[in-house]
């Protein structure tokens, strides 16, 4: 979902392409601003993909918003209306990449026509069919492949050399050893319906680790590479991007790599046909603490809340979590990063490939590969205390137990369906209470900005995924719902004679009264008034 901000001084005009952008639904997520001023309050706390903007604006003007828009979110597009003829600003704006102009004068369906043709424009720039291919180009160099096997060296625990500097000089690693990163993971997800070789996979997730450097790479020094359960990792640190606390123009780093990773999940949903999942690092990152926070923001991949489907999720480093080490017998490594990742088909093709393929090997064997399977779940289990939810968890150590090989394979396998099943009605569960402080939030603060952003902020969630989820558990649009509450709340004030019309437009979110007014009546037929006096009736 783009995001479509509008700035205007003229609270009529800003209400007023408000709520006919609205009325056209065009699937965007609308927020509005009354000076350059909150219109940069707004840039600084989330994405925002196209700005509808007055030129001519005390204090920061729209020729002052348009450069900061594009040093600091350079995908945004802008479309300026002003009543001035005023050339020189108009000027300036047609020489600027992704910028229209538009007369007040021109009315709404010129608005309408230019807002489409944005949304359009930014359909195909996500498709990025350039840099995709660029990417493909890049996949199997050896400069790539032995970056990715010193990171990985570094992800796994092994410590910072002392000369760290040295190193990334030798192998070309566009990063600064003397300072911090900010570290971002992805998790893949394929089409369930068609086969996926392991060779795709590794080509998908570079692929993926490419097109985001490219994303970044003009406000950000950033490498990618693949960790050792074929997942993309992202080494970030902002070179042209300011930091919270710094100059009003400078946007934070967060707002930022989250907006641009929900760019990134578009354009590999459009152009690779793959949903990608992002757990980003709410902080920098010293290298010598990268193996601990690497697992920090891996084990965050545990509690996340729904099916995780286009979620930016930041992740509280400071947080602790408790965690032990998997089995480090190879076999067991893609198995608990199955059970980890909650890849319930994939989990049970390699288990099933495991057991059935050795039946014929002797008793040392497979002794071997029961207890190394069965430590894969005991330490899942105890991991997230998860013993008094799954049946006889004593006897996954006690092989005796069972008449035959296939009986204790077949006990394992029943046990892993339960962890899966487990953390499926975990994740429900977790959507279901997220939705309902959500729901909580709105019926308390009606009279309140009640924008998705805002939502989204209150719940730790980016506002694209909030609104999906909301949808997708209560079967309504979160913005249909905030207007229903509205109305409800204002009819019942309405049937009390004790406050004004007035007074309850206030109430339920709206400063005046003629948006008040229309709102109502488009909701219900009829005015508060009317309405007011019909109950009475």
């Amino acid at each position: 979902m783009y995001r479509l901000l509008i700035v205007d001084d003229e609270e009529m005009i800003t209400d007023g392409l408000f709520e006919t952008l609205a009325e056209h639904d065009l699937g965007l997520d609308l927020c509005k601003a009354y000076s350059g001023r909150e219109a940069l309050s707004w840039l600084h706390r989330t994405r925002v993909d196209i700005v509808l903007s007055d030129i001519r604006m005390p204090g920061i003007d729209g020729m002052q918003l348009l450069s900061i828009i594009k040093r600091n979110w350079p995908h945004c597009l802008v479309i300026f209306l002003t009543g001035y003829s005023d050339f020189d600003s108009v000027y300036r704006a047609i020489q600027t990449p992704g910028v229209q102009y538009l007369l007040k004068s021109e009315g709404y369906p010129k608005v309408l026509q230019a807002v489409r043709e944005a949304v359009s424009a930014l359909d195909d720039s996500l498709r990025r069919s350039d840099l995709v291919r660029q990417a493909q180009e890049k996949l199997n160099t050896l400069e790539v492949l032995a970056r990715g096997e010193y990171l990985r060296h570094l992800l796994h625990g092994v410590k910072p050399a002392l000369n760290l500097g040295e190193d990334f000089r030798k192998l070309n690693i566009p990063l600064d050893a003397d300072q911090p990163i900010y570290m971002v993971q992805a998790e893949l997800s394929y089409d369930k319906s068609v086969a996926t070789s392991y060779a795709k996979r590794q080509e998908s997730a570079l692929a993926v680790t490419l097109l985001a450097e490219s994303f970044l790479s003009g406000h950000a020094r950033c490498l990618g590479m693949i960790d050792r359960f074929g997942d993309p990792v992202w080494f970030i640190q902002p070179s042209l991007l300011g930091t919270d606390g710094n100059e009003a123009e400078e946007a934070p780093v967060l707002p930022y790599l989250e907006g641009q990773f929900e760019l990134i999940q578009q354009a590999c949903l459009d152009s690779l046909a793959i949903s990608v999942v992002i757990s980003l690092g709410d902080r920098p990152c010293e290298w010598k603490k990268l193996s601990s926070f690497y697992g920090k923001i891996r084990r965050n991949r545990q509690v996340r809340t729904g099916d995780g489907t286009l979620l930016v999720q930041k992740v509280n480093l400071e947080a602790s979590c408790g965690s032990r080490e998997g089995s480090p017998r190879d076999k067991s490594d893609a198995l608990s990063a199955h059970l980890d990742s909650g890849r319930h088909d994939e989990f049970l093709q390699l288990f099933d490939e495991l057991t059935q393929s050795e039946r014929g090997s002797g008793e040392p064997y497979l002794l071997e590969l029961y207890y190394t399977i069965s430590l894969v779940l005991v330490s899942y289990i105890n991991r997230w205390e998860l013993a008094d939810q799954v049946a006889n968890v004593s006897s996954l150590m006690r092989y005796d137990d069972f008449a035959s090989w296939e009986e204790a394979f077949a006990s394992l396998r029943t046990t892993a369906e339960a962890l899966f099943e487990l953390r499926s009605s975990g994740e429900r569960k977790r959507a279901a209470e997220a939705i309902r402080k959500v729901r909580l939030y709105i019926e308390e603060h009606l009279n309140e900005d009640l924008s998705l952003v805002r939502l989204a902020g209150y719940i730790h969630f980016n506002p694209s995924y909030l609104s999906r989820l909301f949808k997708q558990e209560g079967g309504v649009n979160l913005s249909d719902y905030i207007e229903t509450a509205r109305i409800e709340r204002a009819k019942e004030l309405l049937r009390n004679d004790e406050l004004k019309v007035l007074e309850i437009g206030v109430r339920v979110g709206y400063e005046a009264s003629q948006s008040f007014t229309r709102f109502f009546k488009k909701a219900t037929g009829v005015t508060p008034q009317e309405y007011r006096e019909a109950t009475r009736k």
